[in-house]
């Protein structure tokens, strides 16, 4: 699929919200031992139940070598198509396409470039084919954006607004030659962007080797236009207890892209909390919500199902997959309606 000369948002694209309507959701299946050793097993078992959780609500295609069709198909459900092009790595949100739509309903693929989270990890160039082998598969257009940009560390409300982090956007390890002004013209060209909010902070357990320099979607999630999930701990004990109050503060002196004030949804996770449970995905009428084996979980979902009332809040343990770094919408990313499968 050749790349198109205009930009999406000169074609008439821009990218909608998460929790838009969508046609299906896209995985990639975990495939590179070493980052997961003697727990590879169970990541595929967790990779497989969170797939099997949003295929109650959707279509699931999971992008995986060749010869792990058969393990994909013995694992999930029937609602879960292999797609077996292969990948390095199994993080759908950071290196695989960003959809975006038009006034008519047409899909088109971004492909924003990808290093691998600061050239971190190698091999990472079958990763960095993902977009154009998915719009190739779907047979819609492809643009290709001149910075590296990964989906994990920013969310949009699909009415101009962006949120994102500056520990990790202004990370020189990805786009070094770009200023801040820089980044917000490429993403108001690529993304229908008119406004961004930048948060100072990720997780701070979010760097070192295996990091990815503080991602958004492990502190936050855009809720709604105008409504923001911030991960706010009320105890002094934890790692982010200061960092978490600086990205309050930045959220409650900003106006949006329609100049509105952003309606903070306060959520204190658990102090001994594996999962980060602000790394959900919002489905078709339901929320994927990692949790682990402690006593907050409860108490966790009851205040999820307060934020998110119309939908149906779905917890799947998914505590290995957070050992690797992430969470279901780390593993995910939303293909929106209007594509015909």
């Amino acid at each position: 699929m050749a790349s198109l000369p205009l930009t999406p948002r000169a074609a008439g694209f821009r990218m909608p919200p998460e929790w838009a309507p969508h046609s299906a959701t896209i995985m990639l299946w975990p495939s590179r031992r070493s980052l997961w050793e003697d727990r590879y097993d169970t990541a595929r078992d967790e990779y497989a139940k969170v797939a099997a959780a949003i295929a109650a609500f959707e279509p699931v295609f999971m992008v995986c070598e060749p010869d792990a069709v058969a393990d994909v198909r013995r694992r999930c459900p029937s609602t879960v198509t292999p797609l077996p092009f292969g990948a390095d790595d199994s993080w759908a949100r950071d290196c695989g396409p960003t959809f975006v739509t038009d006034d008519a309903g047409e899909l088109a693929v971004v492909k924003f470039g990808f290093n691998a989270w600061g050239n971190r990890f190698h091999p990472y160039d079958q990763d960095a084919l993902v977009p154009e082998r998915i719009a190739a598969h779907f047979g819609v257009p492809l643009f290709s954006a001149p910075m590296v940009l990964e989906g994990g560390s920013f969310f949009v409300d699909g009415e101009g607004t962006m949120i994102t982090t500056e520990q990790c956007l202004r990370n020189p390890n990805r786009n070094r030659h770009l200023g801040t002004e820089d980044i917000e013209r490429m993403v108001g060209d690529y993304l229908g962007i008119d406004r961004v909010i930048w948060l100072p902070y990720g997780h701070s357990l979010d760097t070192g080797p295996t990091g990815t320099d503080g991602h958004i979607d492990g502190v936050a999630q855009y809720v709604a236009p105008g409504r923001v999930l911030l991960e706010v701990p009320e105890s002094e004990d934890s790692t982010e207890f200061a960092r978490a109050r600086a990205n309050l503060a930045a959220l409650r002196g900003a106006l949006d892209a329609r100049g509105r004030s952003i309606e903070v949804e306060r959520f204190d996770p658990p102090l001994d909390a594996e999962v980060s449970y602000a790394n959900h995905y919002l489905v078709n009428g339901a929320v994927i919500v990692p949790v682990d084996g402690g006593d907050g979980v409860e108490r966790s979902l009851g205040r999820l199902r307060e934020i998110y009332p119309g939908r149906e809040v779905v917890g799947v343990r998914a505590d290995t997959i957070a050992t690797g770094g992430g969470g279901p919408h780390c593993i995910t990313q939303q293909i929106p309606a209007g594509l015909a499968l």
